[in-house]
């Protein structure tokens, strides 16, 4: 088996995943890139895998692709998540199946299959993308279905954090503000940017240096690291 650290990034297709395909690269891992629309590559250390991460079917086949591309799993990055901003009472029955299937069936079977795999090693390490508007709402940007999945993960990132603490496996969570991103068109970075206290938007770099830091970070386990340019502090 080889020593080279190995990473799962879900949602990796386009931006925040891809950056943090690209990051995770650069620093020498090999990856294993699941989307629902993923390309292939010519790297031979980045394993591709399509699939929709809400299915457990999914999240088995991003596993054993790791195991047998790689031999081990070292990290994962839980990127994957779909934001539907519309007024609570406007939400239909598709928009909570949708945001539940990705932002939490998502994160909890591919988790738990690749923390079967950590506890194997005794060590690992899980990092989930979730949101600041789980700490702040911001008037303007209705966000319940965010905050119900999202917030729910921050919760559960604390849990795992506690229950895996003395087994070599840390989880933490990068919660972004409002990242510029293929999500947004480029006519809305003044709005967004301004509903930040330092008055812009921030870069997918941002993130993928905020999970590069809890990547090298053996102290650190339970936390979630606002990446929100001010957001969860106030206004």
């Amino acid at each position: 088996m080889s020593s080279q650290k190995v990473v799962i990034v879900t949602g990796a297709s386009q931006g925040i995943g891809a950056e943090l395909v690209k990051a995770y690269r650069e620093r020498g891992y090999r990856v294993v890139a699941t989307a629902r629309n993923i390309k292939p590559t010519d790297d031979p250390d980045i394993a591709i895998v399509p699939g929709d991460i809400g299915d457990p079917d999914t999240a088995r086949r991003v596993v054993a692709k790791a195991l047998e591309a790689f031999g081990r799993i070292d990290s994962l990055v839980n990127n994957a998540g779909i934001f539907v901003a519309k007024p609570f009472t406007q939400y239909t029955a598709q928009d909570y199946a949708a945001v539940t299937n990705v932002n939490l069936s998502g994160f909890f079977h591919i988790t738990q299959l690749a923390i079967a795999e950590m506890e194997k090693q005794r060590s690992g390490h899980v990092v989930s993308i979730t949101t600041s508007l789980v700490d702040h709402a911001i008037a303007g940007v209705p966000s319940v279905l965010a905050s119900l999945t999202k917030g729910g993960i921050n919760a559960a990132t604390k849990s795992l954090a506690i229950e895996y603490a003395k087994t070599g496996i840390r989880v933490n969570a990068v919660s972004p503000g409002i990242i510029k991103s293929p999500m947004h068109a480029p006519e809305t970075h003044d709005a967004l940017g301004a509903l930040h206290p330092v008055g812009h938007m921030g870069e997918m770099a941002d993130i993928a240096n905020a999970v590069l830091f809890l990547e090298t970070a053996p102290f650190v386990t339970g936390e979630i690291l606002h990446v929100d340019g001010g957001q969860s502090a106030g206004h």
